[in-house]
């Protein structure tokens, strides 16, 4: 079954909602600010759900007698955030080694590593982020120069097969691991030509390899065959680069083999945004890096800013695994210097969903999955708040392992 699993798009998707259906609610949030993200945004809007699925938005839904309504007059209604690149559900305390999944450490070459199986279900970090309006995540390997493949996941359901949208989402390539090449840049790029050739020279001549009739090659079969599908144009291959010169190595490969490149971390991506968004290359960024360092010594607050009037298509990530209920914090901080408001709520919603190539998320429109959040006002505001949370249109309980803990000891008894 698992096997199945990691071979999905995301039509699995729609199976995914079809299990579901017992447990989705038809629902009408009525009268809020509905953010669409695909169009433009409603006033006193009604959005319909009805078997994880949205039926109906607008300003005149009718709603059917005896549905349960939810009164979003003064509140917004936005699509479920995403982060395009996190460890959430593959770490719980980076100190312990036995509750990270997140790498393979069997050498620098694991693009076969699928970090699907090392999703834990049961993670006290996905009730904290999902109470936060983020509702799907990209999770993604870490470590060497390529790290492996990257999982969508929903943040609700019991098991793997209930959260899996798609696997793999995405080859991950860290362009500046010169490590694995005992430190040079330019041997990166070199290895990664090499690698790619390979992967092309084994799929034409599987018979031959399998007869030991040709010569070594750079990476064994299972990582060689893991790196067709990006080769193939069929998912994306996000490149961790930051300094301009790795990012302009990154544009050169992709150019060379036709790969759907995305840039992630792009400290230095303002410099570039005419190329980034001529060639289509969406960026993935933290918008508050802002401390030089020698990966990227031309980091700047305005970043989002600069690459959003260039043309390039922004995604704000946390790239992190315990701190990615604070995705709409960069997003506002990105609003704070100089990007636009709707764009930034784009960076977190329909953006990063396009990217990865999920069909039907990200947006407010008829037929997409009901990943709904209702927030008490302007999500980008501090002060903000999730009040209702939907994912595939099951209402989630608003509670944490961490409200538990406030709520057990807001008052204690005297003496204590």
């Amino acid at each position: 079954m698992l096997k199945q699993i990691l071979r999905t798009s995301t039509a699995l998707a729609g199976l995914m909602i079809s299990s579901y259906a017992a447990h989705a609610q038809t629902v009408a949030i009525t009268g809020g600010t509905v953010f669409t993200a695909s169009g433009t945004t409603i006033q006193n809007g009604t959005v319909l759900i009805r078997d994880g699925r949205i039926t109906a938005v607008g300003t005149n839904v009718n709603v059917p007698a005896g549905v349960r309504t939810i009164d979003a007059r003064g509140k917004w209604v936005t699509p479920g955030l995403i982060d395009a690149s996190t460890r959430t559900g593959l770490v719980e305390i980076g100190a312990v080694q036995n509750t990270v999944e997140s790498s393979n450490s069997t050498g620098p070459f694991t693009a076969s590593f699928n970090v699907l199986e090392g999703i834990n279900p049961a993670s006290q970090l996905i009730p904290v982020t999902r109470i936060e309006g983020v509702t799907t995540v990209n999770a993604a390997p870490t470590g060497g120069l390529i790290p492996g493949q990257s999982v969508v996941v929903d943040l609700d359901g019991d098991r793997i097969e209930d959260m899996v949208v798609m696997s793999p989402a995405a080859l991950m390539i860290n362009i500046s691991s010169t490590g694995a090449v005992g430190g040079s840049r330019a041997g990166v790029a070199a290895m990664l030509r090499t690698l790619f050739d390979d992967a092309r020279e084994y799929d034409a001549r599987r018979s031959d390899y399998d007869r030991g009739q040709m010569r070594a090659l750079a990476a064994d079969a299972a990582d060689l065959d893991a790196l067709l599908p990006a080769l193939r144009g069929e998912i994306p291959v996000m490149f961790s680069a930051s300094r301009r010169s790795d990012i302009e190595t990154a544009l050169r490969l992709a150019a060379e083999y036709n790969l759907r490149a995305v840039i992630t971390g792009g400290i230095e991506a303002w410099q570039v945004a005419e190329t980034l968004a001529a060639r289509d290359v969406p960026a993935v960024i933290d918008p508050t890096s802002n401390i030089p360092r020698y990966g990227g010594l031309s980091a700047r607050l305005d970043n989002a800013a600069l690459l959003e009037s260039g043309g390039v298509t922004v995604i704000i990530s946390t790239f992190g695994g315990h701190q990615v209920r604070n995705i709409r914090q960069l997003a506002g901080n990105a609003v704070g210097h100089g990007m636009s408001h709707e764009g930034a709520l784009r960076a977190i919603t329909i953006n990063p969903a396009r990217m990865l190539g999920l069909n039907g998320y990200g947006a407010i429109e008829i037929g997409s999955v009901a990943n709904i959040v209702v927030w008490s006002g302007d999500p980008l505001e501090l002060s903000t708040a999730a009040e209702y949370v939907f994912i595939r249109g099951t209402e989630i309980p608003m509670t944490s392992r961490q409200r538990q803990l406030l709520n057990r000891y807001r008052s204690l008894p005297p003496g204590d």
